[in-house]
């Protein structure tokens, strides 16, 4: 909150950058510079909400909760402020919901400008912030173009957005971003959004969280390649259903012969807390499950196929389209397919389940990160009590 510490590799504060606290009001809809604010304006913290290095560009962008969320770009040696985009509306990236997520996943090419998709909870403003987009982002820091949707006209832009008669469905509906990556042709986000289902034998819906894999084609400026499919675990008959955290690692040599995948194919390592009832008050029973990237693809391509042959419905509950048919369409659908103007965006309805490798039943995981060490798959998982610990993945 209203700091950035550079720190050295042993922990020593290097450099110290403060963002706030600043004279703001959270009702006050950005762009300021563009229209006065008459609410009465009071010192606000700003909470650091994204931190993002843009290696290519040797800068750090930081956004915060201060005027509906602006972001600052920020040189990586002394976090010298090297622009902070405020005039436009699309300058305003992450919110001023102070718990809401964002998450940020810079697509770099040789000599293009990069993109940077960036998701937000919309903390009840869908009219004002896509919940996912694409942005450039400009070599040069106080460019004009920075942070412009890739593409915008009249119809169509580089966004998602939640439709306003969503809320009245579920007022307090969100979805919160809990992890962001690229790999291949795609860029993911995983999430969590509240659902309405009726129990079994009830006649009444009750409100519970669906954890969800995102996917983006990387150079779909248009949007239609969105798909969401539900992800979980279980293991002893226990559902594990509430994203906590989540890392994209590889296989390894060793694992990859478990699993009958190559040592180089990504793996999604996932902390999961049982049930799917209250994601702000998570049970502390909780499991370390391992997706493999290619069968989420596979199952996605498989619904894609059966939707372009006509057969379903678009199956988005947040979209209100459950019952819209998948219209036919003769058309190859390989790995690589980026969707066109029409069954889009689509749900699938299917669960797809992770592989469990550990679970702690009293101090729940909150953070996970991996990677290969000798041909073997390692886990280091963050408690809520703040112990690690160390975890060898063999299935």
């Amino acid at each position: 909150v209203n700091r950035i510490y550079k720190l050295s590799s042993d922990l020593k504060v290097l450099v110290t950058h403060q963002t706030g606290p600043d004279e703001d009001n959270p009702k006050c809809y950005p762009p300021r510079i563009v229209q006065t604010c008459n609410e009465p304006l009071t010192t606000t913290n700003n909470v650091n909400k994204m931190l993002l290095i843009d290696y290519k560009e040797n800068r750090l962008i930081a956004c915060g909760s201060l005027y509906q969320g602006i972001c600052k770009l920020l040189r990586l040696e002394d976090l010298f402020k090297l622009g902070e985009p405020f005039h436009k509306k699309e300058h305003y990236l992450s919110g001023v919901n102070e718990s809401g997520s964002v998450f940020g996943v810079i697509v770099s090419y040789s000599n293009l400008d990069d993109k940077l998709f960036i998701a937000t909870a919309v903390d009840g403003k869908p009219e004002y912030f896509p919940t996912i987009s694409s942005r450039k982002l400009t070599k040069n820091s106080e460019a004009d173009g920075m942070f412009a949707y890739v593409f915008h006209d009249e119809f169509v832009a580089s966004m998602i957005k939640i439709p306003s008669d969503t809320f009245t469905v579920i007022p307090d509906f969100d979805i919160y971003y809990v992890y962001g990556f690229s790999s291949g042709n795609f860029v993911y986000f995983l999430t969590l959004q509240p659902e309405m289902v009726s129990p079994p034998g009830s006649t009444t819906k009750e409100q519970v969280y669906t954890s969800k894999l995102v996917r983006l084609c990387k150079e779909d400026t248009a949007f239609n390649s969105y798909v969401e499919v539900p992800i979980g675990c279980e293991r002893g008959g226990v559902e594990y259903r509430l994203l906590q955290a989540a890392y994209l690692s590889k296989a390894g040599a060793v694992l990859a012969r478990t699993l009958g995948v190559r040592p180089e194919d990504d793996l999604l390592f996932t902390v999961f807390s049982k049930g799917q009832k209250r994601k702000m008050k998570s049970l502390d029973e909780s499991a370390l499950c391992i997706f493999i990237l290619k069968q989420i693809n596979d199952r996605i391509k498989e619904r894609l196929q059966s939707c372009y042959r006509g057969e379903g419905t678009l199956d988005l509950a947040w979209l209100k389209v459950k019952d819209i048919p998948c219209s036919s369409a003769l058309l190859t659908i390989d790995d690589n397919f980026c969707g066109l103007d029409m069954n889009a965006p689509l749900g699938v309805s299917e669960m797809v389940r992770g592989i469990p490798v550990f679970t702690e039943d009293r101090d729940r995981m909150t953070s996970v990160i991996a990677y290969v060490y000798k041909n073997h798959s390692l886990a280091f998982v963050g408690t809520k009590s703040g112990k690690l610990k160390k975890v060898g993945t063999r299935c």
